[in-house]
C-alpha cells in the first residue's frame, strides 16, 4: 500500500488520476521488472504461455517490492491442481494467484479438453486467497468462490450490482485494457483487435459485413482492418465498443468511469497498459 509521499507521487500519475489501483503486465510485451515501479497497489502478471512465465527470482523481486498477483490457468501442465503442478514453485510465498481456466491459445489439445471445475475447486483449497478468473465459465467461478475477478463488458454495472443485490459479499475485482488518451487513431490502434473479439463486437461487424455484401454483392473490405485505418461503419462499432469493454479516455474521464463502477460494487479496477507500461508510469 502507498503513504505519506508515495501516496501524493501516486496522485500525480495519469494511472493515479485516473483512479486505477491494479495493473495487469503482459510478459510477452515489456519487460517485467518494471512491474513493481508501477505507481499502482497491485500487479497481475497474465499468463501468456510457460515460455514467458517470468523465473522465480524476477517474481521474488517484483513481490518484494509491490503485492503481486500472478495469472495462473488451472488446465496448465505446470498450474495443473490434479496433475502437473510443478510451476507452483516459481511463485514466491508472498505472491498471490489469480485462477483462471486458461484462454486456448496458451494450451495445447490435451490441456484444453481438461475439466476446469473440479480444478478450480482443487486449486482454491490450496491458495483461498487467490482471484478467480470468471470469463467463460462465470457458474464455475462464482461456485469456487473468492474474489471474482471479471472482464469489463456492456453488462458490467448491471450484473454486478445484481450479484451484490443477491447477496455476494465478496470482492470483485475487474480488468480492462486501458487507454488513457482520447486520441482516435491512438485508441483503436491500442484496443481495437482486442474489442473486435469480443462477442457482441464480432457478431456486429459480422452482420455489417453480410449486410455490405448482400447490398452489393461484395464484401466490406474496412471490415478486414481493426486499427486505426478502419472507416466507415466499422470504425463507428469499434470506437463505441473501445467504451464498452476499455477504459478510454483522458485520466479524469477515465476516473469517472471507475468511479461509476465503484458505486455499482466493483472493489479493485485492474487496467492494463494497451499502449505500454510508459503510459502508467507517467
Amino acid at each position: 500500500m502507498l503513504i505519506d509521499g508515495d501516496e501524493a507521487s501516486h496522485a500525480d500519475t495519469a494511472v493515479g488520476r485516473a483512479g486505477i489501483d491494479a495493473a495487469a503486465i503482459k510478459p510477452a510485451e515489456c519487460d517485467v521488472s518494471r512491474a513493481a515501479d508501477l505507481p499502482v497497489d497491485r500487479v497481475a502478471i497474465d499468463y501468456e504461455g510457460r515460455e514467458h512465465l517470468p523465473d522465480a527470482g524476477t517474481l521474488s523481486a517484483i513481490a518484494a517490492e509491490t503485492t503481486l498477483y500472478v495469472t495462473t490457468p488451472v488446465r496448465a501442465d505446470g498450474f495443473d491442481p490434479l496433475g502437473d503442478d510443478s510451476l507452483l514453485d516459481r511463485i514466491p510465498a508472498d505472491a498471490r494467484r489469480v485462477l483462471v481456466a486458461g484462454h486456448g491459445a496458451y494450451l495445447d489439445e490435451a490441456e484444453s479438453s481438461r475439466a476446469v471445475a473440479p480444478r478450480l475447486g482443487a486449486a482454491r483449497k490450496s491458495a483461498p486467497d487467490a482471484w478467480v478468473g470468471t470469463e467463460g465459465v462465470e457458474r464455475v467461478a462464482l461456485a469456487a468462490g473468492g474474489t471474482q475477478f471479471e472482464l469489463l463488458s456492456r453488462s458490467t454495472d448491471r450484473d454486478v450490482r445484481a450479484l451484490r443485490a443477491a447477496g455476494f459479499d465478496g470482492e470483485i475485482a475487474l480488468y480492462a485494457p486501458t487507454v488513457l488518451t482520447d486520441d482516435e487513431d491512438a485508441v483503436l490502434d491500442a484496443v481495437g483487435d482486442y474489442v473486435a473479439r469480443r462477442r457482441p463486437v464480432a457478431r456486429a461487424l459480422k452482420r455489417d459485413e453480410e449486410s455490405e455484401s448482400t447490398n452489393d454483392g461484395s464484401g466490406s473490405e474496412e471490415s478486414d482492418t481493426t486499427d486505426a485505418t478502419a472507416t466507415g461503419r466499422t470504425r463507428e462499432v469499434l470506437s463505441k465498443a473501445a467504451r464498452d469493454f476499455a477504459l478510454v479516455g483522458p485520466p479524469d474521464t477515465v476516473r469517472d468511469r471507475v468511479a461509476d463502477l465503484r458505486e455499482a460494487g466493483v472493489d479493485h479496477v485492474v487496467g492494463y497498459p494497451a499502449r505500454g507500461l510508459d503510459e502508467f508510469l507517467g
